[in-house]
């Protein structure tokens, strides 16, 4: 089946599940550029409903043909940080990277983001990953029955993300300056996510800068928090042989070299 047809063929149902959306779907073009961007925007306000095999079997064979499209890097093939021999630093798309695990920082609802074509890293996982994730985090948070407290982490399937599983953590929103609550905050998400990493024998983990997007804890007090957090936590045995610490932004990419020292971080091609 041609991109195109696939397309049509998964807005089509999901527009059948949403058809309060017609109105506003008729404002995209109907090329392929234009009902990816609608397919997108569907999965993102989809509520957790079930999942119908025959959407699923399209959806997944989109995904994973885009995933193959973007390129998958091995994060264990990445090179590593003289002074910290295990820990990556690699600019990039976080759903490209071949991990065991990637962090998502969540909302404390957990189901990811509902705001359509949304730029943060909530909706690139979930958009990446498929309706799937969506689903089972509603199953995590209806069996745990109240909003994910930040510092904590729970873990799901990867499903079309090249990454096996996707590690969730609500960072800590930071209003004006900058808390002893929020830097205890961010240091137990990247401590919990490796924690419940090493409960599951998972070899490597990627972060992404949690809280540096719409939580605004800034960049620079995050990224030395991230390392000390990742170093601290490196020096005692565990199953984790690789820490990625993904940075999308050129800031957060200067920053890292800044820390870590020049040459030290990954390009995106690698």
């Amino acid at each position: 089946m041609k991109r195109i047809e696939q397309l049509r063929q998964i807005n089509a149902m999901l527009l059948d599940e949403l058809p309060g959306y017609r109105p506003q779907a008729r404002s995209f073009s109907a090329d392929a550029a234009g009902q990816r961007r609608l397919l997108r925007s569907l999965m993102n306000i989809r509520p957790p409903m079930p999942l119908r095999e025959e959407y699923l079997a399209v959806q997944d064979a989109l995904l994973s043909a885009e995933r193959e499209e973007k390129g998958v890097v091995d994060g264990m093939g990445l090179p590593t940080v003289p002074a910290h021999p295990q820990i990556a630093v690699w600019q990039g798309d976080i759903t490209r990277l071949g991990v065991d695990a990637v962090v998502n920082a969540a909302n404390s609802a957990l189901l990811g983001c509902f705001h359509p074509c949304h730029g943060c890293i909530d909706n690139a996982i979930h958009s990446a990953a498929g309706l799937q994730l969506r689903d089972e985090c509603n199953r995590l948070m209806q069996a745990q029955g109240s909003p994910e407290p930040a510092g904590r982490a729970k873990l799901t399937k990867g499903y079309n993300l090249p990454a096996r599983y996707v590690l969730h953590t609500v960072g800590p929103i930071v209003h004006g300056r900058v808390t002893s609550k929020d830097c205890k905050e961010l240091a137990s998400c990247y401590r919990a996510c490796l924690e419940l990493a090493a409960e599951h024998s998972l070899e490597s983990v990627a972060f992404c800068c949690i809280s540096t997007g719409e939580f605004h804890f800034p960049h620079q007090e995050a990224a030395e928090i991230a390392i000390k957090t990742v170093a601290g936590f490196l020096r005692q045995d565990s199953s984790i042989k690789r820490v990625i610490l993904n940075v999308f932004k050129d800031i957060d990419a200067e920053i890292y070299r800044q820390l870590l020292g020049p040459g030290r971080t990954a390009e995106a091609g690698a």
